[in-house]
């Protein structure tokens, strides 16, 4: 039986060095694939980091310059969003255009079988289909970010370290000695120090308005809708007698509303933009688990389909449920799919 050959994605990070340390053992062919992103320090640092790794562990090195790309399909995409009062997820984008779509292209192109990741999540392949499934390690677990992928593109992926704990992974890499061996990758990998307003300033103007109240009462002025989010409660530059939330974001109005925390709370909520893992929709309404951001806890939904969106009934009320954030379905240790709130109702 021939070799299988995978293009492993080098960040120069612990998780995907030890993802190709892993295949390496279990007797892969690999390439180790590193992508450009930026011209920042870091960046260099990066690649730096994972052709290092790839000379340890012996395997060829490829760069792939996708600066451009990614800055219209992540840069772009956040920029966008957050100008128009949404949240974004620029790690879904990412995964979806960047290192599963011009990446995964690009290890084909060289020859590979898979792309391999440092993700912690898991991949049952078979003649009916394949699975994308959560990790064994449930606090490090990233298939919230990898609802995007389709059949086609599962079936050229591997995550080597689902299997494993975080711990377990590190003492690999410790026992190894593996270069990256104390350095995990960031979620947000363009902004340094989670100073987004910062970030955003640097990439457009934006214009203040008014702060209300459910009723429209004007309670103090924003200095542009872009630095906000849903649920937040410190940095409006208000003093209350009892804590405000931002309960809501009027692009259209530039306008922020806020409202105590029970006002937070919706059982409702529209998805568009949806992905299902298996290649199709389901068709009658089902009951599944389902996120609405990355470190929430699954809650029971009942899903109603429309033609080109979703709508998803809580069994509880959720807080914050935020507008450019991705719902993401699951039915047990399975992920179904997903898809970008686009409307929350109460």
């Amino acid at each position: 039986m021939p070799k299988r050959n995978v293009a492993v994605a080098l960040s120069g990070g612990v998780d995907s060095s030890v993802a190709a340390l892993l295949l390496k053992e279990a007797g892969y062919e690999l390439i180790g694939i590193h992508m450009l992103l930026s011209d920042s320090p870091q960046s260099d640092y990066q690649a730096h980091r994972a052709e290092d790794i790839s000379h340890v562990l012996g395997i060829p090195y490829h760069e792939v310059d996708l600066r451009k790309e990614f800055e219209s399909c992540v840069v772009g995409y956040f920029c966008q969003e957050y100008q128009q009062g949404r949240t974004p997820n620029p790690c879904v984008a990412c995964n979806e255009h960047v290192k599963f779509g011009l990446l995964l292209d690009k290890a084909l192109s060289l020859g590979a079988d898979y792309l391999a990741t440092g993700h912690y999540a898991r991949v049952e392949h078979s003649r009916d289909g394949h699975r994308l499934l959560k990790a064994a390690d449930i606090a490090r677990d990233q298939s919230y970010f990898l609802y995007t992928l389709t059949q086609e593109k599962l079936r050229h992926v591997l995550f080597p370290v689902g299997e494993y704990s975080r711990d377990e992974v590190k003492q690999v890499a410790k026992q190894a000695g593996l270069p990256a061996a104390t350095k995990s990758s960031q979620d947000i990998c363009f902004i340094s120090q989670r100073n987004y307003g910062a970030f955003l300033s640097q990439r457009f103007s934006t214009l203040p308005g008014d702060i209300v109240d459910a009723q429209g009462k004007k309670l103090g002025q924003h200095r542009g809708i872009a630095f906000y989010t849903v649920g937040q409660r410190h940095g409006l530059g208000l003093a209350s007698g009892k804590p405000l939330y931002i309960v809501w974001i009027e692009p259209d109005s530039n306008r922020i509303v806020l409202g105590p925390e029970e006002e937070l709370y919706s059982q409702k909520l529209i998805a568009h933009k949806l992905n299902w893992i298996s290649g199709k929709a389901p068709r009658d309404p089902i009951t599944v688990t389902a996120k609405i951001r990355y470190k929430s806890k699954e809650a029971e939904a009942t899903l109603f389909f429309r033609n080109d969106s979703v709508d998803v009934h809580f069994s509880q009320p959720q807080k914050a449920v935020t507008p450019g954030q991705a719902v993401v379905f699951y039915n047990d240790d399975e992920v179904l799919g997903g898809g970008i709130i686009c409307q929350v109702q109460k």
